[in-house]
């Protein structure tokens, strides 16, 4: 079943806010957030500014291909999920970069998990 684009950002906004929410609980990745509501403005708030990296990403980027992308990504993401609790109030990194690198991993497989299961109802 093919759902129209509207429905999957609004699907994508709500797993990312339980994602986030989950990583919150998680005490030993220094990501700190107030409530599942913060959560959500936070969700919005990474969307966001990684619909606008890609463009960015795209055009200073191109050099940086010739080093490993992988490692260029998950630094992007880092970067983008600090601007994110720099952006949302009740949304903390207690270690900074590390906090920061660390959410961003375990968004991307928590993230993972959810849409997997997801698909598999």
């Amino acid at each position: 079943m093919d759902l129209g684009p509207l429905v999957q950002i609004v699907v994508y906004w709500l797993v990312t806010s339980v994602s986030l929410f989950i990583i919150s609980k998680l005490p030993f990745l220094g990501v700190e957030i107030d409530s599942f509501e913060k959560a959500m403005i936070s969700a919005a708030a990474f969307g966001i500014l990684n619909a606008l990296q890609v463009p960015a990403f795209q055009y200073f980027g191109l050099p940086l291909n010739m080093l490993n992308i992988t490692l260029v990504a998950i630094l992007v993401n880092a970067i983008i999920f600090g601007l994110a609790a720099a952006l949302v109030s009740g949304f903390r990194l207690r270690g900074g970069i590390v906090s920061a690198l660390l959410g961003s991993l375990a968004l991307g497989f928590i993230n993972s998990f959810l849409f997997y299961a997801l698909k598999s109802i």
